[in-house]
């Protein structure tokens, strides 16, 4: 095998695939990269770890088609380290030569036979635009738990119905669910999934903008997900499980509604929990024309502060973990954000608007647990 790529093609290339390569591989060719290149013109990469795959493919300078199996983590560091130059890839017995410029290294060879077959992309489902797709991920993957003790928890629940994707999830104490469109491969689609929220992230970040193609295979022998853009595809299996009903847990009203400037609560949220001791809470006071902030029970230290609010209802105290309140604030993207509230210890719901008094954004809802205030 012997090709010559452009250094930033190969690196993107290589970015792309070796997220799929496991930190602790079962198997030790699991830990491997691996690199085809054919007659035509075109080097396939490849990464596995028996929940996620990933493919890359670009043309090059193939002089000798064939393939081989790196280390993923070395070829990744050697990859992003190389100068911008064109790179040669040949291989000269059990070893991989690295030519770039005055840059050469040697890589040893794994077994390419040993490693497994990667899954099949499933049936196209449908398309969605890739920025749409990353704004709504990054929104609800932050209220993803991270405890894997509650394995069910870490994943984001996809419900897809014809033309309407809704993407939900929580971890007990916060809630997220985005809605948005997409166009189906058929109209009266109607389908649920699990997906790992890393996963799901790592994707959308990765894939950017431009147009998506989703994939999902479900109660057809292997449970998938996949998504393909601009020749790199990736598929994860699903989580299986009964995810909780957690869409009924939103307010059909809220009595108590107080409106802020978004980024004035942002602002302000991160200047008084700086004296938040671990596990504290910031509390927010709201009376008619103003919020309240404030942080600090010691006599070391204590912070307040004062915004304008536009309440509507009786006045009313809550008190938040400073970090899921800013996870919440930061995902609405408005530059207003509207609290609704029901009691001071029921969950209070988060939407953004663009003015006070103006239309509620509702393709974007957070829902957040109060901290029970000592009397």
């Amino acid at each position: 095998m012997k090709f010559t790529v452009e250094r930033d093609v190969l690196a993107d290339a290589v970015a792309w695939t070796s997220r799929a390569v496991p930190a602790r591989p079962p198997v030790p060719v699991l830990a491997g990269v691996r690199i085809t290149a054919d007659t035509e013109g075109l080097v396939r990469l490849a990464s596995f770890d028996y929940e996620v795959s990933a493919r890359g493919e670009f043309p090059a300078d193939v002089e000798d088609a064939g393939e081989v199996l790196v280390s993923g983590r070395l070829l990744r560091e050697i990859a992003n380290a190389l100068p911008h130059k064109p790179v040669q890839l040949s291989l000269e017995g059990t070893k991989v030569t690295v030519t770039c410029g005055a840059s050469r290294f040697t890589l040893a060879t794994m077994p390419v036979d040993q490693y497994p077959s990667l899954p099949e992309l499933p049936e196209t489902s449908g398309t969605i635009d890739g920025s749409t797709l990353q704004q709504a991920v990054a929104q609800v993957t932050s209220a993803a738990s991270r405890d894997e003790t509650l394995p069910i928890l870490t994943g984001v629940r996809v419900e897809i119905e014809g033309s309407h994707i809704s993407l939900l999830a929580t971890d007990r104490y916060r809630l997220a669910l985005r809605e948005l469109e997409w166009t189906p491969s058929q109209t009266d689609i109607s389908a649920v999934a699990l997906v790992r929220a890393k996963t799901l992230s790592d994707t959308a970040k990765s894939l950017g903008a431009g147009e998506v193609t989703v994939a999902l295979s479900s109660g057809q022998g292997m449970d998938l997900i996949g998504f393909e853009a601009g020749g790199l595809v990736t598929t994860s299996l699903l989580m299986d499980g009964d995810y909780p009903q957690v869409r009924r847990l939103f307010p059909e009203s809220s009595p108590i509604t107080a409106t802020v400037r978004t980024q004035d609560l942002i602002d302000a949220t991160r200047r008084v929990a700086l004296v938040a001791e671990r596990n504290s809470s910031v509390r927010l006071a709201f009376a008619e024309g103003e919020v309240t902030l404030d942080a600090g029970q010691s006599d070391d230290a204590q912070a307040s502060e004062a915004l304008t609010a536009h309440l509507h209802g009786e006045p009313i105290t809550v008190a938040f973990n400073p970090q899921y309140l800013l996870d919440g604030l930061s995902a609405l993207g408005s530059d207003f954000v509207q609290l609704g509230f029901t009691q001071e210890t029921k969950p209070v719901e988060f939407v953004g608007l663009s003015e006070p008094g103006g239309e509620v954004s509702t393709d974007f809802r957070y829902l957040l647990v109060p901290i029970r205030i000592a009397s």
